[in-house]
């Protein structure tokens, strides 16, 4: 699980320039599913066909875009101004980070000194252009920027790295599939676009694909760091299966099959209520008519930073539950 992670991670995919890591997963899932296709959003659409003589269509998705930064303009100096491309604030982002550009232009994001909380309006990206035409060759406006890939082992079980958020479920959906033999129910693996900017790559593929059931793979937050209690859940404890959150109300009879499942399989398993955030099973839920839905969380410390921490056996959890409640 830990190599497969790794080369999702890899790949640079700020919202709505998700290709690379299309790329990455495709080269993964080829020969394990029937189909394998790239709708006008760019959403990566997988479908293994169902051997049942009717069989329901169980969407899963795990979204493949992460938090970005979007040049805005230019300062005579060269330095770039950014705005934020998803869920970050200024306060959140640090004194200094390094960043990389989609063309590879590496950059170092840092904070002008202002006396109050800093703003988005306070961040600049210094690409070690001398001046404004410099930078303009290097950078285009629009280009945008993610926190450098680096993935680093913490102990035995757990991993640092930026976009953690969501790759470790592409990842965890990847190895499903690998893993999954002939189920009497069609699944349809999508790897989302555009989540961070408000699901919508899941809400086009659940509208044209129309499941019968929704799944959406996540991280969600911890409750296990010094003054952090909420949500309540550990890294470590299992994956965690969604009760709520601010985006969409898990159905009850999935949410305890999910639940059950977790315990036929022997892995451990933790119910989440997050007061906060959504996921692509806010999308999926109000698709045509609606459908039931579920969110599989992967509990994740320090979300929407440059080092999100997670536990390699909650994803493990998660791949057990699941294969359980396919097969």
């Amino acid at each position: 699980m830990y190599e497969l992670l790794k080369k999702m991670l890899a790949p640079i995919g700020p919202s709505g320039r998700e290709a690379m890591v299309a790329k990455a997963i495709q080269a993964e899932i080829e020969g394990w599913v029937d189909t394998i296709e790239t709708d006008a959003m760019g959403n990566l659409i997988a479908t293994k066909q169902g051997k049942g003589a009717n069989p329901r269509r169980i969407m899963l998705s795990a979204h493949m875009d992460h938090i970005g930064f979007v040049v805005t303009g230019y300062e005579k100096e060269g330095f770039l101004r950014v705005t934020n491309v998803g869920g970050l604030s200024a306060e959140n982002c640090g004194n200094v980070r390094h960043v990389v550009f989609e063309n590879g232009v590496e950059g170092v994001l840092a904070v002008e000194p202002v006396k109050d909380t800093p703003a988005m309006k306070n961040l600049f990206v210094d690409i070690g252009a001398e001046n404004k035409e410099e930078a303009m060759k290097l950078v285009q406006l629009g280009d945008m920027a993610v926190y450098a890939p680096n993935v680093v082992r913490l102990g035995a079980h757990r991993v640092a790295s930026p976009a953690m958020d969501d790759r470790c479920a592409c990842a965890l959906l990847v190895k499903l599939l690998q893993s999954l033999k002939d189920t009497k129910d069609t699944i349809i693996a999508v790897f989302s676009v555009q989540e961070e900017v408000g699901c919508r790559g899941a809400q086009t593929a659940s509208f044209a694909k129309a499941p019968d059931i929704g799944i959406a793979l996540d991280v969600t937050g911890n409750g296990d760091t010094p003054e952090t209690k909420l949500p309540s859940l550990r890294l470590g404890d299992g994956i965690a299966v969604k009760v709520m959150d601010r985006g969409s109300i898990s159905n009850p009879m999935l949410r305890d099959e999910l639940l059950l499942c977790g315990k036929k399989a022997g892995v451990k398993t933790q119910r989440e209520v997050l007061p906060f955030g959504a996921t692509d099973a806010s999308a999926m839920q109000l698709s045509r008519g609606g459908i039931p839905v579920c969110t599989l969380s992967i509990p994740c410390r320090y979300v929407h930073s440059a080092c999100e921490v997670i536990d390699l056996r909650d994803m493990e959890a998660g791949l057990q539950l699941l294969l359980t409640y396919l097969q």
